[in-house]
């Protein structure tokens, strides 16, 4: 599929039947889905920043399964030089012939602009400044010209998507004027308590009224780690997941089966320290420790509030 500008009614019938398919893989995310989704159409780079767990990687994988292209990932850290975003010559091939086009081994940027897929770099601003300046010209001109290669022009798929945390900035860059300047933003937040309860429930798979529980409480306590005071960033959806996951096993080891029996919140204390204890990040201020913090989220929730925490 040929994305180009909306110019005509015929392609933008396409794009609201594209929505409409892509929306049936998402839960929620109907805002985030349709900028992203008109950024891209409209032949635009764009960056999405928010914390993780946060659909970004799930509305991409949608946009490009439906579109029937690929999604390159490339992890942004120290280690990603320009070489391994654009390519290398293989050196043993090198050795024994030559700087052959024919000997050229293409990176991730090469390949997305040859498959026209979206290159989507994850923490973007962790990426050495002289690398997210080779994206430069491939988002600028949409071509790159690679020595003892010659120039690679991109399919009009290709996009460059990156995604950036805003509440982590250690091991961060600060973003050049230039590259912010080739780049689209949207804010992607955290979904409502709502909207992350059927998350968890199809990621588990959970059905029973134990699991219905543990489920609402998963969420609950997960969310309260992002607005503990003494956490930097809490957990995302995932933890939520993991907790519902590792309740339901505990409660299937320790022969519970009743949502409102009496040791019901001590399993889910168990199930929080297991799934939410490494997800928390504690400001470096504080003097506690995750498994503290998780016990006082779960104090507030089972015993502070045991009615808000109750089934039904």
């Amino acid at each position: 599929m040929t994305i180009d500008a909306l110019s005509d009614v015929e392609n933008a019938d396409t794009l609201r039947q594209n929505r409409a398919k892509i929306a049936a893989h998402l839960v929620g995310r109907e805002r985030e889905l349709e900028l992203t989704l008109a950024a891209v159409a409209a032949g635009r780079d764009i960056v999405l920043e928010g914390p993780p767990g946060t659909s970004k990687t799930t509305i991409l994988r949608a946009i490009t399964d439906e579109w029937g292209i690929p999604l390159l990932f490339v992890e942004g850290n120290a280690d990603l030089t320009p070489a391994k975003l654009v390519g290398h010559h293989n050196p043993a091939r090198v050795l024994r012939e030559d700087y052959s086009p024919e000997n050229f081994v293409p990176g991730p940027l090469l390949e997305a602009m040859q498959r026209g897929g979206f290159l989507y770099i994850e923490e973007f601003n962790r990426a050495p400044e002289d690398t997210l300046n080779t994206l430069l010209t491939a988002m600028a001109d949409r071509s790159i010209t690679v020595p003892r290669v010659g120039r690679i022009d991109a399919l009009p798929t290709f996009r460059v998507i990156a995604s950036m945390n805003p509440y982590d900035n250690v091991g961060t860059t600060r973003l050049s004027t230039s590259v912010h300047d080739r780049l689209n933003r949207l804010a992607v937040d955290y979904q409502s308590a709502e909207e992350e309860e059927r998350i968890v429930s199809l990621r588990t798979g959970a059905r029973g009224l134990l699991a219905e529980r543990a489920v609402v409480d998963a969420v609950a306590v997960t969310r309260a780690t992002r607005e503990h005071p003494d956490v930097r960033q809490g957990s995302s959806v995932r933890g939520a997941i993991d907790t519902t996951l590792v309740a339901l096993r505990l409660a299937a080891l320790r022969g519970h089966t009743e949502p409102g029996a009496a040791e019901y919140p001590e399993l889910m204390y168990d199930a929080m320290v297991v799934a939410l204890s490494g997800r928390i990040h504690l400001d470096e201020a504080v003097e506690t420790t995750p498994e503290a913090v998780l016990r006082e989220i779960w104090e507030d929730r089972f015993v502070l509030e045991p009615r808000q925490a109750a089934p039904g």
